[in-house]
């Protein structure tokens, strides 16, 4: 029998339905993986086993309560979340120094919602500190590793998500995406993640980084998971001000009926923005591969100009350091989190005791985007920066209206490159922040969209990595459904899944093996 973490979620909740299996069962193999591969991975900030295995029993009694079958299909599911949603009497650290030691006292609406459904949890994901980053090197714990090659990123600032979907340490997750964070590393990691509507997902209980920017999301190993997730926590919620009112549609009906009729005579639009200079060349293979699948299937390919987002990379970096900075103003030393204890300071000087904590709280790339942020809102700079960046940011939204009026979907590269080198780009700030240059724009514009696995670079070479390649999906507001079918029927003719697996043995990792080889060991041995 295939080992239970290989299995999707649609496919365990099948066996608990039939009660061939327990969640017990479930949860034990994905401990023990965790415990085999995870010290290479470094996906997890924490786990914790024995709260998992009571998750899992109070899960059975559930279902053994339930003649019938008829029980959320998230019940028993083992699940790991990125170390960004609040969970009560849990440390919530978002990577950072200055919240290593902060025990939410309430629950994210989002974790709300999964228990409400009965999930597994495992423990919390690694991630770039306060979301900022496109590469998982940003934490102040660990650098989250690629399970397709060890030497290489997983992407970020979800990468312990992704990563951890990938190697088979959790059944899916939950990130946020503000610029590309579920999508790219989606992407870089060979697996289904999704942002969806702005609003559709409660923010309330996710720590913020740029509010008009942030989304929750899952993140899956098949197109069918990622609509389970979503449709588990998608809703209007009070406490969140951002929140929608709109229709919850059955998304894992919709999905599992989709048929390849569903792409016959649609409108796919390619922007021609999306394949300009910097583009790697078997990644636009792989895409225009897919196109050819589009016109095969019967659909309409049409190429399409977005020609503001050229400048969505420029108004991005304004509107998100500029929220961030407003939002990270918070931590002071004072109130809670990491606060900076010197002996000289016989004074009490405040000012110095917020400056001290903040300095050595928070790490580079915060610091860095906090500085940027609060230069563009200071006086003088407000007009010439934010209200500018604002501005483009209606032309990006017109650009995206204009092209659903021709198209039905638009569809392109999720990231310019597949998985890149730890510590390749970290020496250029500009080079990493290219990294989100075809899913930036879909924030500013409040749109869903997501990244599926479409196949693997250097396929045809026997000593090129060989690193999965996403393509991104992009849909009019509020069309998840739509976006999610289209989605499920490319999946099953590329068969990703079915042709291409991370190449991590378990014998690789037996006795240790996995742990204490050198990096250049360990990337030779996997690939």
């Amino acid at each position: 029998m295939q080992p239970l973490y290989e299995l999707t979620i649609h496919e365990l909740n099948g066996l608990l339905k039939k009660k061939e299996i327990k969640s017990v069962d479930i949860t034990k193999s994905y401990i023990d993986r965790i415990k085999k591969i995870d010290p290479v991975i470094n996906s997890y900030l924490s786990i914790d086993p024995e709260r998992a295995m009571d998750d899992a029993k109070m899960a059975d009694t559930v279902i053994e309560k339930t003649s019938d079958g008829d029980f959320p299909e998230l019940t028993g599911i083992p699940l790991s979340i990125k170390d960004i949603y609040l969970m009560k009497d849990t440390k919530t650290t978002c990577a950072s120094k200055i919240l290593e030691n902060f025990n939410s006292p309430y629950d994210s609406t989002v974790i709300k919602k999964l228990k409400e459904n009965n999930f597994v949890f495992l423990g919390k994901t690694n991630m770039d500190e306060f979301a900022m980053g496109s590469s998982t090197e940003n934490s102040a714990f660990k650098i989250t590793k690629n399970p397709w090659d060890t030497s290489r990123v997983p992407g970020g600032s979800s990468g312990g998500s992704a990563a951890g979907v990938s190697a088979g340490l959790c059944a899916g997750s939950f990130g946020t995406d503000t610029g590309g964070s579920i999508r790219q590393p989606a992407s870089l990691c060979g697996v289904v993640g999704l942002k969806p509507t702005y609003g559709i997902i409660s923010r309330y209980g996710i720590i913020a980084f740029s509010s008009s920017l942030d989304q929750a999301g899952p993140i899956a190993k098949d197109v069918l998971d990622c609509a389970i997730l979503l449709k588990s926590v998608a809703g209007y919620d009070k406490n969140d001000h951002t929140s929608r009112k709109f229709e919850i549609k059955d998304y894992p009906e919709l999905v599992r009926k989709a048929g390849k009729s569903i792409i016959k005579g649609l409108k796919i639009g390619f922007p021609v923005e999306f394949f300009s200079e910097g583009l790697e060349k078997d990644v636009y293979k792989k895409i225009m591969d897919v196109k050819e699948l589009f016109k095969d299937l019967g659909a309409q390919t049409i190429d399409i100009s977005l020609p503001d987002t050229s400048y969505s990379i420029a108004a991005y970096y304004v509107i998100a350091t500029s929220e961030a900075s407003s939002n990270l103003e918070r931590y002071d030393g004072i109130r809670y989190g990491y606060r900076f204890i010197d002996d000289k300071n016989k004074t009490g000087d405040l000012n110095e005791l917020f400056v001290n904590s903040r300095t050595k709280g928070f790490g580079k790339e915060v610091k860095r985007r906090i500085m940027l942020g609060t230069f563009a809102l200071s006086a003088g700079y407000y007009d010439a920066y934010y209200k500018k960046a604002s501005l483009v940011r209606k032309l990006i939204i017109k650009n995206y209206k204009d092209a659903f009026n021709k198209v039905d979907m638009i569809a392109g590269p999720t990231s310019p490159t597949a998985a890149f080198l730890i510590g390749e780009k970290m020496i250029d700030p500009l080079s990493m922040y290219l990294s989100d240059i075809y899913t930036i724009s879909i924030n500013l514009a409040y749109l869903p969209a997501m990244s599926i696995p479409v196949g693997i670079t250097g396929e045809n070479s026997s000593s090129a990595s060989k690193l999965p390649v996403g393509m991104q999906i992009i849909a009019p507001w509020l069309a998840e459904d739509k976006m999610l079918c289209v989605a499920k029927v490319i999946e099953d003719t590329v068969g990703f899944a079915e042709k291409y697996k991370p190449p991590l043995h378990e014998s690789f990792f037996d006795e240790g093996k996995g742990r204490t080889a050198d990096m250049a060991d360990r990337s030779a041995n996997i690939k």
